[in-house]
C-alpha cells in the first residue's frame, strides 16, 4: 500500500498530541506520548548529542509463543526476518539505507520484548522514521526468505545452545525450575519448532504482534521533538491496531519450588556449574533492595563469593552473577567455573554458607555503601550516551510498564538499607529453592 509522504525535517511542524507522562534524568526532561492508534513514543532530546538513536521496542518475546502448539522461537525469528524485503522495498534496502546514511542497526530478543536499534546522524532520522514504519507492517515473508532466516537460526542454535557449556547450561537451568510459565522455554526456540515453523504460523505472529499499539518507539539524542513527531505521526497514524494479545500468562510463577538438580558431561576441563536462586520481575517493589543483594553475593571481586572462591581459596577461576530484567519472576544465576583438581561440592559450600549469612546478619555498613555505589556508577554509565538511553527507555517501558520506573531508580539505590536487604535475602536466599546445572568433564563422570 502506498505510503503518504513524510513532511521535509526542514519545514517548522506543530503536533495536536500532547505528552501523557514526564519525567526528568539528570539535566534530561523525558516525554511520553501516545498516537490514536495505540503507538507510544517515548522522547529525550539532547542538544549536546551529535546524532540519534531511534529504537522499536515490541511488546513480544518468547513469553508470546505457544509452546503447546510447538512455536518456540518465533519471537527471535523475526529479528531476523525484519531485515528482509517489504511490499515497498527490495531485499536489502532496509541495511543498504541505513549504511548510506552513515549509520548503524541492530536488534535483540528476550523473554518480554523484541526491540531495533538504529544510529544515524539527525538528517537521516526522517528516512528512518519511513523505513521502521514500512517494515511494521508490510514484510513480504518470501517463502525463499523465510528458508533462509531458519537456517540461520538453526546455525545460531548450533553455536550458542549445542555447542556452548554455557548456552546448555542455561537453558537447563530455566526448564527445570519453570514448570508453567514461558520462561521454561529458550529464547531462541527449540530445534524441532524452528525447523517445523510453517508460512501460516509465521505470517499470523506478525500480524498478532507487528502493529503501533504493540511498539514503544523511543528517540534520543539530537533532534527537533515536534518534527520527529510529526513524522511519526505522518508514518504511522495510518496504520492498523492488532487485537490485544492474550497468549502471556496472567499468573506469575515463582520458581524454582525447592531444589533441582541436573549434571551432565561437557568438554570442560573443571566442574562449571550455575545456581539460580527466584529473582523479582523489574517493577517488583523489592527489586532495587534485591539489585543491591546480588551485588554484595557476586556482583565483582571483592563480592561474598569472588573473593574466597577466586582469592582466598584459589578453588574457582571466574565467579559472575546475572540478573534478568524481566517482566514476572525469574533467576539470579550464580556462574562458576572451578579450577583443576576443585569440584562443584566444595564451591557450593561457600555459595550455601554465604547465602545464609545474607538472610540471617545485617550487611555492614561500608559493604552496603560500597554495593549501592557500585550500582549507581553503572546505572549512569548506561545511561551515558544517545543508545544506552533509547533502548533501556523503550525496554523498561514495555517490561514494567512505566518508564519513568527509571527516573526513580536514579535514586533509588541510595535509599536501600542493609534491614531491606536482610529481608529480601530471607525471602529468596532463605528457602532452599535453587536450580542447579553442573557440567562435569567428560573424563571424570560422578
Amino acid at each position: 500500500m502506498p505510503r503518504q509522504s513524510s513532511p521535509s525535517a526542514t519545514e517548522p511542524h506543530t503536533t495536536s498530541q500532547s505528552p501523557i507522562a514526564i519525567a526528568t534524568i539528570g539535566q534530561l526532561t523525558i516525554k511520553k506520548w501516545r498516537l490514536p492508534n495505540g503507538l507510544e513514543i517515548i522522547t529525550v532530546p539532547d542538544a549536546r548529542a551529535s546524532s540519534v538513536s531511534y529504537v522499536t521496542t515490541y511488546r513480544v518475546g518468547s513469553r508470546n509463543e505457544n509452546a503447546s502448539a510447538h512455536e518456540t522461537g518465533l519471537a527471535h525469528l523475526f529479528e531476523h526476518l525484519m531485515f528482509t524485503q517489504t511490499r515497498g522495498a527490495p531485499e536489502g534496502a532496509f541495511d543498504a539505507t541505513i549504511e548510506a546514511l552513515g549509520g548503524s542497526t541492530n536488534a535483540a530478543t528476550d523473554y518480554d520484548f523484541t526491540s531495533y536499534l538504529d544510529e544515524v546522524p539527525t538528517e537521516g532520522l526522517e528516512r528512518v522514521v519511513a523505513l521502521e514504519a514500512d517494515r511494521m507492517t508490510n514484510l513480504d515473508l518470501l517463502d525463499r526468505q523465510v528458508e533462509s532466516e531458519r537456517e540461520v537460526v538453526v546455525e545460531e542454535r548450533l553455536s550458542v545452545v549445542e555447542d556452548s557449556v554455557d548456552g546448555t547450561l542455561d537453558e537447563r537451568l530455566y526448564g527445570q525450575a519453570f514448570q508453567k510459565h514461558p520462561y521454561r522455554w529458550p529464547v531462541i526456540g527449540r530445534m524441532e519448532d524452528i525447523k517445523a515453523f510453517t508460512k501460516d504460523t509465521i505470517t499470523a505472529f506478525y500480524r498478532r504482534h507487528y502493529a503501533p499499539n504493540r511498539a514503544v518507539i523511543s528517540v534520543a539524542g539530537k533532534f527537533d521533538e515536534a518534527q520527529v513527531l510529526a513524522l511519526i505521526e505522518t508514518a504511522y497514524g495510518s496504520l492498523a491496531t492488532a487485537p490485544d494479545d492474550s497468549s502471556s500468562p496472567s499468573t506469575p510463577e515463582s520458581a524454582p519450588n525447592g531444589e533441582v538438580s541436573t549434571s551432565l558431561q561437557k568438554p570442560v576441563p573443571a566442574d562449571r556449574f550455575v545456581v539460580g536462586y527466584p529473582a523479582p520481575g523489574l517493577a517488583a517493589p523489592e527489586r532495587v533492595a534485591y539489585e543491591v543483594m546480588a551485588e554484595i553475593l557476586a556482583g565483582g571481586p571483592s563480592s561474598r563469593l569472588n573473593h574466597p572462591l577466586t582469592v582466598e581459596k584459589v578453588l574457582a577461576s571466574s565467579v559472575q552473577g546475572q540478573l534478568p530484567a524481566t517482566r514476572d519472576p525469574a533467576l539470579f544465576g550464580i556462574w562458576i567455573q572451578m579450577r583443576k583438581g576443585h569440584v562443584f561440592a566444595e564451591a557450593d559450600a561457600i555459595v550455601s554458607k554465604e547465602a545464609t549469612r545474607l538472610a540471617t546478619e545485617l550487611v555492614p555498613d561500608g559493604e552496603l555503601a560500597a554495593a549501592k555505589n557500585r550500582l549507581e556508577t553503572e546505572f549512569w554509565r548506561g545511561l551515558g550516551s544517545s543508545r544506552g538511553r533509547a533502548e533501556t527507555l523503550g525496554q523498561i517501558d514495555v517490561v514494567a510498564g512505566d518508564f519513568r520506573l527509571l527516573a526513580a531508580r536514579a535514586t533509588a539505590y541510595a535509599d536501600v538499607t542493609a534491614a531491606n536487604v536482610l529481608d529480601v535475602a530471607k525471602r529468596y536466599l532463605g528457602q532452599n529453592n535453587r536450580s542447579i546445572v553442573i557440567a562435569r568433564p567428560a573424563s571424570n563422570p560422578r
